[in-house]
């Protein structure tokens, strides 16, 4: 990829594609300035096929009739490329607030990229959104560097899978990559199934309308909300998603010790509350 020499009066833009968020900031800072949900809604018009994108968490996240909800992500790669470039429209516009051809440019890559996908985005950065400079980089290597070296052992674990890469003088060793299909959804498949077999509810909160407690048994009640469009199933799939993940990621954690009987009842328990009104104690 071609990489031209910029002043340091420019600032050049980092993006870092994931299958759960874009990671979109300045380089030489350290961290991102913006994440943006890689999920994004899409609605079609039947008369004129015309599509309309609903992207980043306050628009995702408002009920719409026919809406469905599309990852442009698969495999750690770009698949979807029409719903891509509006995300990319997005940050520019939204985020950046900023003309595109005034700012190089570095993209993250997954290390199993295949060449014409990498051929596409270049094609797409200095063709529609005429960057002056752009490189692409294997995210396992801009990991070792990030830690102050050229070799080394990157473990990444993400949203879909887990990989164990090596790195050595800035160069991937291909032949050496491991690779497992799990990661962080894996455990929140876990999460939903444990839910499940505990008989939680999972109601979203866009249903919600209010929610109270029965003073006679102590338990919550909620009440829908009225005139709720009907949504799609993928989009109402993603927001009880949504719900379990908020669940997750509050009360799940890593043992540092192995687990046994002794090890989990020493472990404090914490409350949670469901949009409904439910209370859980888990640990």
């Amino acid at each position: 990829m071609m990489l031209l020499f910029v002043t340091d009066e420019v600032g050049a833009l980092v993006f870092d594609p994931g299958h759960s968020s874009l990671r979109v900031g300045y380089a030489g800072e350290d961290s991102p300035k913006f994440d943006v949900p890689s999920w994004v809604a899409v609605l079609e018009d039947q008369e004129t096929n015309e599509k309309k994108y609903f992207i980043d968490t306050v628009a995702l996240h408002v009920p719409r009739k026919g809406c469905e909800v599309v990852n442009y992500m698969k495999e750690g790669m770009i698949e979807d490329w029409d719903t891509f470039e509006k995300v990319l429209d997005y940050s520019y516009e939204k985020c950046i607030k900023s003309e595109a051809q005034y700012h190089p440019v570095l993209f993250s890559e997954a290390t199993w990229n295949v060449r014409g996908k990498r051929e596409r985005l270049c094609e797409l950065l200095f063709e529609k959104y005429q960057v002056p400079a752009f490189f692409l980089v294997k995210s396992a290597v801009l990991a070792a560097f990030a830690n102050g070296r050229s070799t080394g052992l990157v473990l990444d674990s993400g949203a879909t899978h887990t990989s164990a890469i090596p790195v050595h003088d800035g160069y991937v060793l291909q032949h050496a990559i491991v690779k497992s299909p799990l990661g962080g959804d894996f455990l929140l498949n876990q999460a939903n199934n444990f839910l499940k077999e505990s008989g939680v509810d999972i109601v979203p909160s866009y249903m919600v309308a209010d929610k109270y407690v029965v003073k006679e048994c102590g338990r919550p009640k909620w009440t829908k909300k009225n005139n709720l469009p009907e949504v799609t199933p993928s989009w109402h799939n993603y927001m009880k998603r949504e719900v379990v993940r908020d669940f997750q990621q509050t009360l799940m954690h890593c043992s540092e010790a192995p687990y046994d009987e002794d090890t989990i009842m020493s472990i404090p328990t914490e409350p949670y509350e469901f949009p409904t009104g439910y209370n859980d104690v888990r640990t």
